[in-house]
């Protein structure tokens, strides 16, 4: 392998530890769930889902555990932050 390559794989070795430097923007993911498949979208800092139980609360199951896959690269919702 190239030493230019060898950098490169241990400089992201080094980033995958340091989720601080990241920050997600926008993510649209395919959500395989138990009972069926959801449509999660974050745009612009807000979550949204397809299922029935995030269009009367705003949050759901698959929402926060996206925040919890995320962590430290998506924003935490203060209503989130409340309830743990």
């Amino acid at each position: 392998m190239q030493s230019s390559l060898i950098g490169k794989v241990e400089k992201a070795k080094v980033y995958a530890g340091e989720r601080h430097r990241m920050q997600i923007d926008g993510l649209h993911v395919a959500f395989h769930g138990e009972n069926s498949d959801h449509e999660v979208v974050l745009r612009d800092g807000v979550w949204h889902c397809s299922c029935d139980f995030f269009g009367q609360w705003s949050t759901c199951c698959h929402t926060m555990a996206l925040e919890r896959v995320l962590h430290g690269m998506v924003p935490v919702r203060e209503q989130d932050l409340a309830a743990v």
